[in-house]
């Protein structure tokens, strides 16, 4: 517990609320920015002389009912939740489950690289959203079920994971993910099936699992098998959006390439069959 920056952290938040924002009578009479300290005890329900003490870094080791009283109290974000109650020596309890609901300026984002196959995935691997050119060049997330948009059921249990040249480097990387995925999300009901389903239904995984190993080597450059123009080797890029523990998954081709040829016609075709005659 490090009450010195607690305290002051309290106090800047304090002030910064005005008793309009809390739904108090703001008075005449009022000396300090923001709430009075005896205001944001009564809404966080504690006694003042305890509220007071935590601000004067010497009260005692708060609960985690008095760290919620307060985070009502001081209308803190997810962010500023997450930092009160590492300075209390208390860390926040991890979300439910992995968020699956992508920003739309992130779908935004996706829909403005027309020249680019781009995915979101969850933290366990879960295609949550896509562009037209990834439905090409990998399969049409909008046509298969919920649990067949899981890459790392995918490249353990099938179908087949799109005819990747990594895909033995992918189980491992898959492997890694799900297992910081599990200790982020220790409670959710989804991501302990998952693991128990692969570890039943694939060897592999099961002892790759056991390995423990939480680091793994980035794959930069994969090759897709398409069943209809061939292998397509493109550079491969993840970004992190760290707010919704979700990543960005870019696949772009070599500029002057036959690969970047090949995209161009995979936007045009889109996800028909180009053996189907019209």
């Amino acid at each position: 517990m490090d009450r010195r920056e607690l305290a002051l952290f309290l106090r800047s938040r304090r002030e910064r609320i005005s008793p309009a924002d809390a739904g108090l009578p703001a008075g005449t009479r009022r000396r300090t920015p923001g709430l009075r300290r005896e205001e944001v005890a009564q809404l966080a329900y504690i006694s003042t002389e305890y509220y007071t003490r935590l601000e004067q870094a010497r009260g005692p080791h708060p609960s985690r009912e008095v760290l919620a009283g307060l985070t009502r109290a001081l209308r803190l974000d997810d962010a500023e939740r997450a930092h009160l109650h590492t300075l209390a020596g208390m860390p926040a309890a991890p979300p439910p489950g992995p968020p699956r609901e992508v920003r739309r300026s992130i779908l935004d984002l996706l829909h403005r690289l027309p020249q680019a196959a781009a995915i979101v995935t969850s933290a366990t691997l879960e295609v949550i959203a896509w562009n037209d050119l990834a439905a090409a060049l990998m399969t049409d997330f909008s046509a298969v079920p919920r649990r067949d948009r899981n890459l790392v059921r995918r490249a353990f249990l099938g179908p087949q994971l799109f005819g990747v040249s990594d895909v033995e480097e992918f189980r491992v990387h898959a492997t890694v993910k799900l297992r910081t995925a599990a200790a982020r999300y220790p409670d959710d009901p989804e991501v302990s099936a998952l693991i128990a389903e692969l570890r039943s239904g694939s060897p592999q995984f099961a002892a790759l699992w056991s390995a423990h190993d939480v680091t793994t080597a980035p794959v930069l450059v994969k090759t897709f098998q398409h069943p209809q123009v061939g292998p397509v080797t493109v550079n491969c890029d993840a970004l992190d959006i760290a707010d919704r523990d979700q990543n960005v998954v870019i696949y772009t081709a070599e500029p002057g390439s036959p690969a970047e040829e090949t995209l161009r016609l995979l936007s045009v075709i889109g996800t028909q069959r180009m053996d189907v005659p019209r």
